[in-house]
């Protein structure tokens, strides 16, 4: 049922209504200091960036009201942070129920503020489940300054309790709140804030609150201060454009529709690029849904019925039966789709999916009748999407029958493996492992080391297609992304299923090289395009191999970085170590070839160059046994992060890569040519 319309209140009445009669008060605050977790997901680095994003969201709110329009973060010294907003500032008179000012119970109760009631917002982009007293609560120290009513008022508090009651310091003609804390060294396990990550976060909010002037600050050392401001007034469709910055475009004007419709205001930026990929983000009050939900739906719905629908109307489909599916009109496409909405949904604590079933019809209505227009009044732009469609409708039937050309029926059932998989005896995937090794020799090493029970090898031959550049129906004739398809078993495409995934872990193992460095390249861009789940779900690791033995005697070493060698040499007691290369020799070396060693009286220290330098006892302690192995978890925190760096690095666009190389080359570590 729509909801009645509410009447335009001026600016002064705006004001006027936010009092501390609506700061409603749910809970204490008591529970936050003893599972910090249980609000901030972890007390690591993701808990200690949570605070940060807790504090901007406040000031975001007021933005998205209409109240601000500058939002400031500072990094001070002594992993303090400050943040500035221009907004109305927190209300200071006597709340009725706690009978303290509104500041100190906004502060220290949780669940306290202005986004539960009826009259505090509109629309809240923050509510997170926490809130600005969690940061107060996990604080070592923390200073709250409200310039409101012509004054400035301040209140510190430590542990989350006050240290005295709110004063006034002074008179302002300026509105507004800055927030400062210092996060509690006790309850953080990491207190060093990533300047990168802050500022990519704090990018994105600003693209989503169009018309908000974001200054960030790093002012942690004196001599190496830096800022950064944000400001755009294209909101998301500047977004898109960021997007695709690296990539080719196919259409000229990024499509971009700002709509309310029953109090549901619709933001939608689209644009198509050359490559094969989909990079869709959905917001809801500028909350990443990561998993989706109405509005992905909705969008998704529209799509696809506008394209068919122009196709049909400008012949580009004929045959009864020819209709793009919603693969097809996905392919190389960018969206990003932002809905607010008063009461929002969200399905579960982490606010991946968004559950509203209304939101669903407005942004299909709205979104629909847009794109429709923005097709019939752009017919270049339309003809180069409508092209880029068909395309993919045709490569989708080519790969669908080359995919049921390569997994027939009774393969995923372990009757037809690859040849050049040594499989493991168990069939429980939850104990199983597939090690995806490189080559041969490797290979060898590894069957010969490993537990038959539960570990299973697949030798890839050399470096495997880069699918950046190609289809599924062109990775699909690819021999060795054929058989790693088949091991896995979960098929690929529009026939994924995780849940047929033969093993619970996944691991890359290459060389600690340059050559082994770009084949577990390859083989993480196979799994972010095409095997997500696979990366999401936790089942892909990457193994790391050690870089040295070392030996006193009998006694025996590894070390997996140049740092643990040195502090092995110091423990095992070596003296001064001498460079030793092998004379070129005729004969046929003993153990392996390339090697170098050094030694002294006491140490020798042996360097790897490969896995196939390790025997398989060797390559058992070091690499696979669960006892004693390190293997790092891939996982992806910054999808569009993560998403521009692959198509920088494995795209076709040349300059941007070597952009990219020249910009990091310095950084670069023990590069081993």
């Amino acid at each position: 049922m729509k909801k009645p319309s509410q009447k335009a209140l001026s600016p002064a009445q705006k004001k006027s209504d936010y009092t501390a009669k609506q700061i409603t008060v749910l809970e204490g605050l008591e529970p936050v200091r003893k599972r910090p977790g249980m609000y901030i997901g972890n007390t690591a680095s993701e808990g200690l960036h949570h605070l940060v994003w807790e504090a901007v969201d406040n000031g975001i709110d007021e933005a998205m009201a209409g109240h601000c329009n500058k939002i400031e973060v500072i990094l001070l010294p002594e992993n303090k942070v400050a943040v500035s907003d221009n907004g109305r500032g927190i209300p200071t008179d006597k709340h009725p129920l706690t009978k303290l000012s509104a500041l100190e119970t906004v502060m220290t109760r949780l669940h306290a503020g202005g986004k539960f009631g009826d009259s505090g917002y509109k629309v809240s982009g923050g509510l997170h489940g926490v809130g600005i007293s969690v940061v107060n609560a996990l604080a070592l120290w923390m200073r709250t300054e409200v310039r409101r009513d012509g004054k400035i008022w301040v209140q510190e508090y430590v542990q989350g309790k006050p240290k005295a009651k709110i004063k006034t310091i002074g008179a302002t003609k300026e509105t507004g709140t800055t927030q400062t804390w210092q996060a509690d060294p006790a309850i953080f396990s990491v207190l060093d804030y990533s300047w990168q990550q802050i500022l990519d976060h704090l990018r994105q909010q600003a693209y989503l609150t169009k018309g908000v002037r974001i200054i960030i600050k790093d002012e942690r050392i004196a001599d190496k201060k830096k800022s950064y401001i944000f400001y755009f007034e294209g909101g998301i469709a500047s977004y898109v454009r960021h997007l695709n910055l690296n990539s080719e475009v196919k259409q000229e004007k990024v499509f971009y529709v700002d709509k309310e419709q029953e109090e549901i205001q619709v933001e939608i930026a689209v644009q198509y690029k050359s490559d094969y990929h989909e990079q869709v983000y959905s917001f809801a009050n500028n909350i990443h849904t990561v998993e989706g939900g109405m509005h992905l739906v909705g969008f998704r719905s529209a799509l696809t019925r506008a394209l068919n629908n122009y196709a049909r109307k400008n012949n580009f489909l004929k045959g009864k039966d020819d209709n793009l599916s919603g693969e097809d009109v996905r392919e190389g496409l960018t969206a990003v789709i932002s809905v607010k909405l008063k009461d929002p949904q969200f399905e579960g604590q982490t606010k991946a999916k968004l559950g509203n079933a209304e939101v669903r019809t407005v942004v299909e209505n709205i979104f629909n009748d847009y794109l429709t227009a923005f097709l019939e009044e752009n017919p270049r732009d339309a003809k180069e999407i409508l092209g880029k469609c068909l395309l993919a409708q045709q490569a989708r039937v080519a790969a669908r029958t080359a995919r049921e050309s390569v997994l027939r029926k009774g393969v995923l059932d372990g009757l037809t493996l690859p040849g050049k998989l040594s499989d493991c005896s168990s069939r429980n995937p939850l104990e199983c492992e597939l090690y995806i090794v490189e080559g041969d020799s490797a290979g060898g090493s590894a069957k010969q080391g490993r537990d038959r029970r539960f570990q299973a090898i697949l030798p890839l031959r050399g470096k495997i297609l880069n699918v950046e550049k190609a289809r599924l129906d062109k990775m699909l004739a690819n021999n060795e992304i054929k058989s790693l398809i088949l091991a896995l078993g979960t098929n690929i495409g529009e026939s994924f299923d995780i849940s047929n995934l033969r093993y619970g872990r996944v691991i890359i193992m290459t060389d600690a090289d340059v050559d082994g460095a770009h084949i577990r390249t390859l083989l993480l861009t196979l799994f972010y395009r095409y095997f997500p789940k696979i990366m999401e779900e936790g089942h892909l690791y990457i193994a790391k191999p050690p870089l040295y033995r070392i030996q006193k005697g009998k006694e025996v070493n590894y070390a997996y970085s140049d740092e643990e060698l040195e502090q092995l040499k110091q423990k095992m007691g070596g003296g001064e170590l001498v460079s030793v290369f092998a004379e070129e020799s005729t004969e046929e070396p003993e153990e392996s070839e390339a090697q170098e060693s050094l030694k002294s009286a006491k140490l020798n220290i042996q360097r790897y160059k490969g896995l196939g330098e390790m025997n398989p006892i060797q390559l058992w302690d070091t690499t696979m046994n669960p006892a004693t192995r390190v293997m790092k978890l891939v996982t992806v925190e910054e999808t569009a992060k993560a998403n521009e760096i692959f198509e920088i690095l494995m795209g076709s666009d040349v300059f941007h890569r070597k952009k990219f190389i020249q910009t990091h080359a310095k950084s670069v570590k023990n590069l081993d040519i």
